[in-house]
Protein backbone atom coordinates (compact mmCIF):
# COMPACT_ATOMS: atom_id res chain seq x y z
CA UNK A 1 0.00 0.00 0.00
CA UNK A 2 1.41 3.38 -0.97
CA UNK A 3 1.43 6.13 1.58
CA UNK A 4 -0.26 9.41 0.95
CA UNK A 5 1.77 12.58 0.55
CA UNK A 6 0.75 13.81 4.01
CA UNK A 7 1.83 10.49 5.62
CA UNK A 8 5.43 10.82 4.50
CA UNK A 9 8.02 11.40 7.18
CA UNK A 10 9.92 13.85 5.00
CA UNK A 11 8.47 16.42 2.64
CA UNK A 12 9.72 16.82 -0.92
CA UNK A 13 12.40 19.40 -1.60
CA UNK A 14 11.03 22.78 -2.57
CA UNK A 15 14.17 23.99 -4.31
CA UNK A 16 15.93 22.53 -7.32
CA UNK A 17 19.32 22.91 -5.62
CA UNK A 18 18.08 20.75 -2.74
CA UNK A 19 17.26 18.01 -5.24
CA UNK A 20 20.79 18.15 -6.62
CA UNK A 21 22.18 18.10 -3.08
CA UNK A 22 20.20 14.94 -2.30
CA UNK A 23 21.34 13.31 -5.54
CA UNK A 24 25.01 14.06 -4.83
CA UNK A 25 24.55 12.75 -1.28
CA UNK A 26 23.19 9.52 -2.75
CA UNK A 27 26.19 9.17 -5.06
CA UNK A 28 28.58 9.89 -2.19
CA UNK A 29 26.81 7.34 0.01
CA UNK A 30 26.97 4.64 -2.66
CA UNK A 31 30.68 5.23 -3.25
CA UNK A 32 31.54 5.41 0.45
CA UNK A 33 29.45 2.49 1.68
CA UNK A 34 29.16 -0.02 -1.15
CA UNK A 35 32.09 -2.34 -1.82
CA UNK A 36 30.85 -3.28 -5.29
CA UNK A 37 30.53 0.37 -6.28
CA UNK A 38 34.20 0.88 -5.39
CA UNK A 39 35.12 -2.13 -7.53
CA UNK A 40 33.08 -0.81 -10.46
CA UNK A 41 34.74 2.60 -10.18
CA UNK A 42 38.25 1.11 -10.06
CA UNK A 43 37.50 -1.02 -13.12
CA UNK A 44 36.05 2.06 -14.86
CA UNK A 45 39.25 4.02 -14.19
CA UNK A 46 41.36 1.17 -15.61
CA UNK A 47 39.13 1.00 -18.70
CA UNK A 48 39.34 4.78 -19.18
CA UNK A 49 43.14 4.69 -18.80
CA UNK A 50 43.38 1.88 -21.36
CA UNK A 51 41.08 3.75 -23.74
CA UNK A 52 43.28 6.82 -23.46
CA UNK A 53 46.46 4.79 -23.82
CA UNK A 54 45.26 2.94 -26.89
CA UNK A 55 43.69 6.10 -28.34
CA UNK A 56 40.41 4.37 -29.13
CA UNK A 57 38.05 5.92 -31.66
CA UNK A 58 35.31 8.38 -30.73
CA UNK A 59 32.66 5.70 -31.26
CA UNK A 60 34.53 3.30 -28.99
CA UNK A 61 34.81 6.02 -26.31
CA UNK A 62 31.04 6.51 -26.46
CA UNK A 63 30.36 2.78 -26.18
CA UNK A 64 32.75 2.43 -23.25
CA UNK A 65 31.22 5.42 -21.43
CA UNK A 66 27.70 4.07 -21.95
CA UNK A 67 28.75 0.68 -20.56
CA UNK A 68 30.44 2.27 -17.54
CA UNK A 69 27.46 4.45 -16.71
CA UNK A 70 24.93 1.64 -17.18
CA UNK A 71 26.82 -0.54 -14.69
CA UNK A 72 27.18 2.31 -12.17
CA UNK A 73 23.52 3.29 -12.50
CA UNK A 74 22.34 -0.28 -12.05
CA UNK A 75 24.61 -0.73 -9.03
CA UNK A 76 23.00 2.33 -7.45
CA UNK A 77 19.48 1.05 -8.25
CA UNK A 78 20.46 -2.32 -6.78
CA UNK A 79 21.68 -0.60 -3.62
CA UNK A 80 18.44 1.40 -3.36
CA UNK A 81 16.33 -1.74 -3.75
CA UNK A 82 18.39 -3.64 -1.17
CA UNK A 83 18.15 -0.82 1.35
CA UNK A 84 14.43 -0.29 0.76
CA UNK A 85 13.75 -4.00 1.26
CA UNK A 86 15.93 -4.09 4.37
CA UNK A 87 14.05 -1.09 5.74
CA UNK A 88 10.65 -2.68 5.25
CA UNK A 89 11.42 -6.02 6.88
CA UNK A 90 13.99 -7.62 9.13
CA UNK A 91 12.61 -11.13 8.69
CA UNK A 92 13.37 -13.43 5.79
CA UNK A 93 10.73 -13.12 3.10
CA UNK A 94 11.13 -15.13 -0.12
CA UNK A 95 9.70 -12.28 -2.23
CA UNK A 96 12.10 -9.77 -0.66
CA UNK A 97 15.00 -12.10 -1.47
CA UNK A 98 13.76 -12.41 -5.06
CA UNK A 99 13.61 -8.62 -5.43
CA UNK A 100 17.17 -8.26 -4.16
CA UNK A 101 18.43 -11.16 -6.29
CA UNK A 102 16.81 -9.80 -9.45
CA UNK A 103 18.37 -6.37 -8.88
CA UNK A 104 21.78 -7.95 -8.30
CA UNK A 105 21.27 -10.06 -11.43
CA UNK A 106 20.68 -6.92 -13.48
CA UNK A 107 24.04 -5.54 -12.34
CA UNK A 108 25.73 -8.85 -13.16
CA UNK A 109 24.26 -8.95 -16.68
CA UNK A 110 25.29 -5.34 -17.35
CA UNK A 111 28.79 -6.06 -16.03
CA UNK A 112 29.15 -9.16 -18.21
CA UNK A 113 27.88 -7.26 -21.25
CA UNK A 114 30.35 -4.46 -20.54
CA UNK A 115 33.20 -6.96 -20.11
CA UNK A 116 32.42 -8.60 -23.47
CA UNK A 117 32.19 -5.21 -25.18
CA UNK A 118 35.51 -4.24 -23.57
CA UNK A 119 37.13 -7.39 -24.95
CA UNK A 120 35.75 -6.69 -28.42
CA UNK A 121 37.13 -3.15 -28.31
CA UNK A 122 40.50 -3.76 -26.65
CA UNK A 123 41.67 -7.12 -28.05
CA UNK A 124 42.53 -5.69 -31.50
CA UNK A 125 44.54 -2.90 -29.87
CA UNK A 126 46.40 -5.39 -27.66
CA UNK A 127 47.13 -7.69 -30.61
CA UNK A 128 48.44 -4.73 -32.64
CA UNK A 129 51.16 -3.99 -30.03
CA UNK A 130 53.56 -6.49 -31.65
Amino acid sequence: MLMGYKDRKYKRSRHLLDSFKHAFTGIKTAVAEERNMKIHLIVALVVLACAGGFQVTKSEWLILLICIFIVIILEMVNTAIERAVDTVTTEFLPEAKKAKDVAAGAVLIASLMSFIIGLIIFIPYVLAIN
